[in-house]
């Protein structure tokens, strides 16, 4: 890692924990550079606001949230197998502690900032969930029904999260038992049921 490039990534570093303390009305860029073991200068030669590097850092987190790669259907395999295991690989990823952190930082955020939290959903539109193209693809192959497949996707996930994301991210722990993932899944399945 070259010389500026590490300077940039500890300043983002020192940004997540002043902002994760202070919040983001409480932070400060010269707080932020004292974290960092910077000068404001080099600082301000990275990101030219506090708003700068906030963005910077809600675009981490998508992309964190987006890193799994997108899943392809295997018709030599069962789907609800493939479904189970992409989704198991997803709760993986977005309950990792260092995403769990930056989603904590950003979502309090954006609950206090109307128009940011505005700009974050329509920057996170952009990315298709990793399990888009599954459900897709099992989709054209006629496994499941025929329907829009990032609003199916959506429902699945929104039903996983609540019991997966959530109170990982508001209580710090995964109450939920692994067999819930089999009922979010049967329930999708029930509804997107192939045409006979």
């Amino acid at each position: 890692m070259k010389r500026t490039e590490k300077k940039r990534k500890d300043i983002i570093d020192a940004a997540i924990d002043e902002f994760r303390e202070q919040g983001f009305l409480g932070a400060t860029t010269t707080s932020i550079a004292k974290k960092a073991n910077v000068s404001s200068r080099t600082l301000y030669n990275h990101f030219e606001s506090k708003e700068a590097l906030f963005e910077a850092i809600s675009e981490i987190m998508i992309e964190r949230n987006w890193s799994m790669d997108p899943v392809p259907y295997d018709p030599d395999r069962d789907f609800v197998e493939q479904l189970k295991d992409a989704l198991w690989r997803y709760v993986e990823v977005i309950t990792e502690e260092t995403a769990i952190g930056l989603n904590r930082m950003v979502i309090s955020e954006l609950i206090r900032d109307l128009d940011r939290s505005r700009q974050f959903f329509k920057e996170s539109e952009t990315h298709n969930y990793p399990i888009t193209r599954l459900i897709s693809e099992a989709m054209d192959a006629g496994v499941i029904r025929k329907a829009d497949p990032g609003f199916a996707t959506n429902q699945l996930l929104m039903l996983v999260k609540g019991f997966f994301f959530w109170p990982e991210f508001f209580l710090g722990e995964s109450p939920t038992s692994k067999d819930v993932l089999d009922d979010c899944v049967a329930m999708f399945l029930a509804h997107y049921k192939a045409d006979v």
